[in-house]
């Protein structure tokens, strides 16, 4: 079997970015920051990705998105563009977290951490994402490029393929802020 040409892509903050590996090897990275916008930008990025390797959507193996924790349209826009690619092409798409993305640029020994509001960090213990301050943490792991986290999403992607896995779905480590409305609903009159 030959290594997987691997198509990653993050939208998880405020930024744009998208890696193709082939196999372990990262063959090109790119990354945008903006603050909006991602869903306007990210269909052309990976076209020009593709150009710039010459390669074609054809050539794809499996699409890879990161899935969080963050921003919350962000995380929206990338797992749908993930779905829609992979069902259009007829290959997987594996939904990577932020925490395993950055495992392979961070320096052994460090703390993942993951940008929160309010001064806080999200780190993963023992299996769960918990939101700590972000002066807590005494070892953190330097914050990876945008363009080295699409990378790292699409090496652990190439690490799962060729297995299934169960359609990307943002990775929340609270619930959201919004809530459904508490009052009863109007009555129809009929």
């Amino acid at each position: 079997m030959s290594a997987p040409l691997i198509l990653g892509f993050d939208t998880s903050g405020p930024h744009c970015a998208a890696a193709l590996t082939l196999g372990e090897t990262p063959l090109r990275a790119v990354g945008e920051d903006m603050a909006r916008g991602q869903a306007e930008r990210l269909m052309d990025l990976l076209q020009e990705l593709l150009t710039a390797e010459g390669k074609t959507w054809a050539d794809l193996s499996a699409i890879a998105v990161g899935t969080g924790p963050g921003n919350f349209t962000g995380l929206r826009i990338g797992v749908s563009a993930a779905r829609g690619l992979a069902l259009g092409l007829g290959i997987p798409a594996y939904g990577v977290t932020g925490f395993d993305a950055r495992v392979h640029a961070a320096p052994q020994g460090r703390t993942i951490t993951i940008p929160a509001p309010r001064d806080m960090v999200y780190v993963h213990d023992e299996g769960d994402a918990h939101l700590i301050p972000a002066d807590a943490v005494t070892a953190p792991a330097p914050a990876p490029s945008p363009a080295d986290l699409a990378v790292g999403v699409a090496l652990h992607a190439a690490r799962i393929w060729p297995a299934s896995a169960p359609p990307p779905a943002p990775y929340y480590v609270r619930p959201p802020d919004a809530a459904p409305a508490r009052d009863a609903p109007p009555r129809v009159l009929s």
